[in-house]
């Protein structure tokens, strides 16, 4: 199979490009720089040209996260899908693999939440732009454009995670967070999601369907951090109730948009980890996909700090 990864350079893309090698499939990469096609999707140019003769896509190429300054979000997130999929869908490629987010369900929602929830605009650029890339795959499915599949990972962390992995080890280092004393994680180690990920691109039955990938447990927010601070060797990150949290991330924010910088910990980022009570619902994946995860927390948390160990991020 010809297979096109956008984003390829990236956490996910570069995981998912390494797998489908492996196994023999001929990986064409896309992304800013330094990869087999060169392209800012968030604009219509020559490299949608460069799609003949693909199989399929999967992708994953999209702003990440919840920082203060969002501005590119919609170009990249939104345009940038329909720019992909109108390229995937002229080229005669026969599938198309969304990589969304489980944050498209917002932050209150029931504990083991399934896909027939409904998603939830909250105003943040990040989630809220993966409901409209959604709605534009979805669209372009029911319109036999091309056959669309959807896929929700739950909080991916692992080698390369910046969010989940480097992010919160260089904050916790620099002793620059706290975290809220509410709130529910839901880690899944990154190679289960690009297993799940290529069984919906292989598999008839998600054809048209989303499907959510994530680690079948609920972590505490403070407990899973606290796991990067024992390897820094501290006992855990200090704590913080999420209305001083909110309104000291708005302070930095403000302070951070004034000077024209960014902080990562925005009060966006403070509700998600502080407002979640519930986990994601994995048996879809079962059904559908024969999906689960395989790598437990304790193990996949034990190849993360021998590979931050490994870039020198945390001590020998």
């Amino acid at each position: 199979m010809k297979v096109l990864v956008t984003g390829s350079n990236g956490f996910i893309g570069s995981a998912l490009v390494a797998t489908l090698a492996q196994r023999g499939d001929q990986v064409v990469g896309l992304d800013v720089s330094g990869a087999d096609i060169n392209a800012d999707i968030a604009g219509p140019g020559a490299w949608q040209q460069e799609f003949g003769g693909l199989d399929a896509v999967i992708h994953t190429a999209a702003m990440v996260g919840m920082p203060s300054s969002t501005e590119h979000f919609w170009r990249v997130n939104t345009l940038g899908t329909r720019n992909v999929l109108d390229a995937a869908a002229r080229a005669g490629a026969t599938r198309f693999v969304l990589l969304s987010s489980v944050t498209v369900f917002g932050n209150d929602f029931p504990d083991d939440v399934a896909e027939d929830y409904p998603t939830r605009p909250t105003g943040v650029p990040y989630a809220d732009t993966k409901i409209a890339a959604e709605h534009l795959c979805l669209d372009a499915h029911l319109r036999s454009l091309i056959d669309v599949r959807i896929v929700r990972p739950g909080d991916v962390y692992g080698p390369g995670s910046r969010p989940w992995t480097v992010l919160p080890v260089q904050m916790i280092k620099g002793r620059r967070v706290a975290v809220p004393t509410t709130g529910m994680h839901s880690p899944v180690y990154v190679t289960d999601v690009v297993r799940g990920i290529i069984a919906a691109l292989d598999g008839d039955a998600a054809a048209g369907q989303i499907v959510t990938l994530s680690g079948g447990v609920g972590v505490p927010t403070g407990a899973y951090f606290d796991h990067y601070a024992r390897m820094l060797g501290r006992r855990s990150v200090p704590r913080a109730p999420r209305s001083v949290m909110i309104a000291a991330a708005a302070t930095q924010a403000g302070v951070a948009n004034r000077l024209g910088r960014t902080v990562e910990l925005s009060p966006a980022a403070v509700r998600y980890l502080a407002d979640r009570r519930g986990t994601y619902s994995i048996d879809k994946a079962a059904d559908l996909l024969q999906w689960r995860p395989e790598v437990t927390l304790d193990a996949g948390l034990e190849l993360t700090r021998l590979w931050l160990r490994s870039r020198g991020l945390i001590p020998g």
